[in-house]
């Protein structure tokens, strides 16, 4: 259970004041929030609101996140509402029902955002005043990308989110029918769409380049218990509730190196030829605006020092 205090500190007097924390006063209260300040809450594009399923449910919100993949938000007010089996409910509908998704993406946002959506990314984040340790329990047994966020407001203008739990699940990439039916699939593409496969560039990378590749992630892992790693098309993501960090395997013969991004500003930072680049307004896969390249011992220990830097700040 949550027991989070919050103080404003008044240096002057040297006195302390405890704000009084307290929950929405209605569920719509906390969901219209969440949903006018998504982006800045959870890096999650709002898509719709009380969203009407086929089986006659309805989905608080709907949102596609920075990684392309699809997000389910359910809000509860109280702890003991059953908000995670709701959210279940409506997971599944989504997961058989993927083409109205696509469609509602490609009407809120763009054709090609509907092209490159990560269904086996697909999430479902459960917001409520707090969480039981049966709750917490319950999702580690779930197969399935579900993300538990506890809410607080403190005096009339504070409010927190805290990742409590999280559970992920990677069968696309673990489950063997799945990695045999994504090589078939990924054969079948043409040579130009191959190259843009992230598990085709590891299958091509030498060991020394997936040494290099392994570090940085268990490096990205050490760094807190909230950090997750997300093993998608493009690339992999380090994140909390964002992204600090993406991190792509090239593996071209003339120049194999790790290509990383972070969610860093350029200019906080020293760029360095060829290692260090601002890349904003450049394309490319994965989230930030400084790219890092790393291809041996000594720029891994740049990009360690500047993925640490994009967590803290993130």
């Amino acid at each position: 259970m949550s027991d989070i205090k919050l103080f404003k500190l008044d240096q002057a007097k040297g006195t302390a004041l405890e704000l009084v924390r307290t929950q929405a006063k209605l569920e719509k209260d906390l969901q219209q929030l969440v949903e006018s300040q998504m982006e800045t809450f959870l890096n999650v594009k709002f898509l719709a609101s009380e969203f009407t399923t086929s089986n006659g449910g309805r989905i608080d919100s709907l949102g596609v996140d920075e990684n392309g993949c699809p997000v389910i938000i359910e809000y509860k007010r109280h702890t003991n509402e059953n908000v995670i089996n709701q959210g279940l409910f409506y997971y599944d509908w989504l997961i058989d029902h993927k083409a109205e998704f696509k469609l509602l993406v490609m009407d809120k946002l763009s054709s090609e955002a509907a092209d490159n959506l990560e269904w086996e990314g697909a999430r479902l984040i459960c917001i409520a005043t707090d969480f039981t340790k049966y709750d917490e329990h319950a999702i580690k047994q779930i197969d399935k990308n579900i993300e538990l966020m506890r809410y607080k407001y403190f005096g009339e203008d504070l409010f927190l989110l805290e990742l409590v739990n999280s559970h992920s699940s990677n069968r696309y990439f673990s489950n063997p029918a799945a990695a045999a039916l994504q090589e078939k699939t990924v054969q079948e593409t043409s040579k130009k769409e191959r190259k843009d496969y992230h598990q085709n560039r590891i299958a091509a990378a030498s060991e020394d380049l997936l040494k290099l590749y392994e570090h940085i992630c268990e490096f990205g892992l050490s760094l807190g218990d909230d950090v997750q790693r997300k093993e998608l098309k493009f690339y992999t993501a380090l994140k909390k509730i964002k992204n600090f960090a993406s991190v792509q395997v090239w593996a071209p013969l003339q120049d194999p190196s790790l290509r990383i991004y972070l969610n860093l500003n350029p200019e906080s930072v020293e760029l360095k030829n060829g290692i260090v680049s601002d890349v904003r307004g450049k394309g490319h896969w994965g989230t930030g605006d400084l790219e890092v390249i790393v291809r041996n011992i000594e720029e891994l220990d740049i990009a360690k020092q500047l993925i640490k830097l994009s967590f803290e700040q993130n």
